[in-house]
């Protein structure tokens, strides 16, 4: 047989043994993604037990995440453990929210079982239910600061704070920085919580020209002098929604017009941790800088835990008494199992296993968007699409959602009236990579298919 398991029957029954087998040794690599398993009768057999048992602790893993079962195929190790999120009426698979796929390989259910029974028996939950302090304990941004300083050069603890997820680090930001009517500075194309956050604190946001290497130095410069800007907001790498990851040389000349021009610098690190290779752009100009490191983006967003590096001690303290008003403070036993991960080695486990995960949907999302005009990073869990002429934006949009799909259109990123003709497809959320090849089947032949087709009742 391919696969024949260790079975403790000490602690339970057989087939919970059995379960507690297949977990392990998925956990292990032993088992890996997609490999068949033994028929129920095959296993029963070898492990001299009745068919029934066997049946039992098949369901059992089903039903944990641990496999699928495919009718007239037989049952195989699942390729994630999670299932889909609660989506809108109608949406089969949401390509609109840019979650990270959970391959099995992450092992993140696993890990946070384990990790959170760690830490009740080392400390109990109780000091985790308590008031703390807005920006982490000394300890928690020592941790963080360690970890980030083998990519962020310039990562120290006294000027770095943990932060209740990035959404509520931009709020706190420009709260912290700006006042009504200040401008910032940012991509004509841009995150839309960072738009969502500028509008409600009456921030203006400026679009900036860029070009095929990113935002253009003499327009940022041309554009600070315009309009008295007070910062400008970047996202170098995997850039949301384009996918653009800026080069080294003209990241060196965007940090010297930012000291050139006293500017600050609000920095979107969210997925820099999926392709490490690059400085952020603060590193260059760390006196002038707020970056904000997320792991919603490599890890999961549901922890609500991020880290933010501020130009110094006293913007730290700022920073921090914004996020204590916006959001009090992260969730106490998030930032305790998140700073178990980061040095037990498991959160770097759990980035490159999702990093594997997206480079194969980017190539699987290659592969069906061969002859369109996109973009994309090969790293990346977005890409950018741009649409064929004979659709409208709205049309498209609502044709595929008729189809069970979502996407986000340019419109929700753009800051001016002249957004690109195209589209964002998230490519995480699908529960597998067989999901998501079914969802691109199912936009290419929406692509395919004539504007009228939409329009028929």
């Amino acid at each position: 047989m391919d696969w024949s398991p260790t079975i403790d029957t000490a602690d339970g029954p057989v087939y919970e043994g059995i379960v507690a087998a297949l977990d392990r040794d998925i956990a292990s690599g032993r088992l890996h993604r997609g490999q068949r398993l033994p028929t129920h009768r095959a296993l029963a057999q070898a492990l001299g037990v009745d068919l029934t048992t066997v049946t039992r602790a098949y369901n059992e893993a089903r039903r944990r995440g641990l496999t699928d079962a495919r009718v007239g195929q037989g049952t195989f190790v699942a390729e994630s453990r999670s299932r889909p999120a609660r989506a809108a009426a109608g949406i089969a698979i949401d390509l609109s929210m840019n979650l990270p796929p959970q391959p099995i390989e992450a092992d993140l259910e696993g890990r946070i079982a384990r990790g959170l029974a760690a830490l009740q028996h080392e400390h109990g939950f109780s000091e985790f239910l308590t008031y703390q302090h807005a920006g982490g304990s000394e300890t928690d941004r020592s941790t963080a600061a360690l970890w980030l300083r083998r990519r962020i050069r310039t990562a120290e603890a006294d000027r770095l704070l943990v932060a209740p997820g990035t959404q509520s680090t931009l709020t706190s930001l420009l709260l912290a920085t700006t006042s009504a009517d200040d401008v910032v500075l940012v991509d004509r194309l841009t995150y839309p919580g960072f738009k969502a956050a500028a509008a409600a604190l009456g921030v203006r946001l400026v679009g900036v020209e860029a070009d095929e290497e990113g935002m253009i130095p003499e327009a940022l410069a041309e554009a600070a002098g315009r309009h008295r800007a007070k910062a400008v907001y970047l996202i170098p790498t995997m850039h949301n929604p384009t996918t653009l990851t800026i080069g080294p040389t003209r990241r060196e000349q965007l940090a010297a017009t930012i000291r050139r021009c006293g500017l600050l610098l609000f920095e979107d690190d969210a997925y820099g941790s999926l392709d490490p290779k690059l400085q952020p752009i603060a590193a260059l100009v760390p006196e002038r800088s707020y970056l904000a490191v997320s792991l919603s983006k490599c890890i999961a967003p549901g922890l609500r835990v991020s880290f933010v590096l501020a130009p110094d001690r006293a913007a730290a303290a700022a920073l921090a008494n914004a996020l204590r008003t916006v959001a009090q403070m992260p969730v106490p036993l998030m930032v305790a199992l998140v700073m178990r991960w980061l040095v037990d080695g498991s959160a770097d486990a759990i980035i490159s296993a999702v990093a594997v995960e997206a480079a194969a949907r980017q190539r699987l999302a290659a592969k069906a968007l061969a002859g369109y005009n996109y973009r994309a990073h090969p790293k990346g869990l977005h890409v950018w699409l741009a649409l064929p002429s004979a659709w409208t934006r709205a049309e498209f949009a609502s044709h595929i959602q008729r189809q069970g799909l979502a996407v986000v259109t340019s419109d929700s990123f753009s800051v001016d009236d002249h957004p690109e003709h195209a589209i964002r497809i998230a490519l995480g959320a699908a529960r597998s990579r067989s999901d998501l090849v079914v969802a691109l089947d199912l936009l290419t032949t929406a692509l395919r298919s004539p504007t009228y087709a939409s329009r028929i009742v």
